[in-house]
């Protein structure tokens, strides 16, 4: 069982419950998924499609689930882009791998990103889901540093279900998120 799924079933149900007073454990806001982006537009432009394989690469050992490719939806002409052309890639994870996936991201990727000052408590959506960007996949120890080629970053929403902002900010601070004070 994913660590930080036991501690959400043995401290955190129990201490949401008193400070927000929720009458049912159920009623406790609970992460639903957890979504991972990393868009390559680089690989259009540049007619490089190994720019994108090494982008599903990395995103499949970083979340230990297989990357999918993203099709482009619009032609833009002065970005070279046609419809339907491989620009990204995304990730969806749930259940053990979700938990597994933030644990990671708390206490290994995040305090590796430089010049780290602590996240940002801004960036929930109004609806208690947080986003937040990491400017290059090395910041995960899973990446090999000698392999890469391109140094890629990827958008990571966090989605959490029967929240609202300062609930969700209560539970990811709970989990361990380090989110900067102002």
């Amino acid at each position: 069982m994913a660590r930080l799924f036991e501690r959400y079933n043995a401290e955190i149900i129990g201490t949401m419950r008193e400070r927000f007073g929720y009458k049912n454990r159920l009623a406790v806001p609970r992460i639903e998924k957890i979504c991972i982006n990393m868009g390559v537009g680089k690989s259009v432009g540049n007619n490089n499609p190994k720019l994108l394989e090494e982008a599903v690469k990395d995103l499949t050992i970083i979340s230990g689930q297989r990357a999918v490719t993203t099709k482009a939806k619009v032609s833009v002409s002065s970005f070279k882009l046609r419809e339907g052309n491989n620009v990204g890639c995304r990730v969806t994870l749930r259940g053990k791998r979700m938990y597994e996936f933030l644990d990671r991201l708390i206490n290994i990727a995040v305090p590796r990103i430089k010049d780290f000052r602590g996240l940002s408590p801004h960036s929930f959506d109004g609806r208690g889901n947080y986003s937040l960007g990491i400017s290059e996949q090395m910041v995960f120890p899973e990446v090999d540093a000698n392999k890469v080629t391109h140094i890629q970053g990827m958008d990571i929403a966090i989605v959490v279900k029967n929240s609202t902002d300062e609930e969700s900010r209560e539970l990811l601070r709970m989990f361990g998120m380090p989110f900067r004070e102002n």
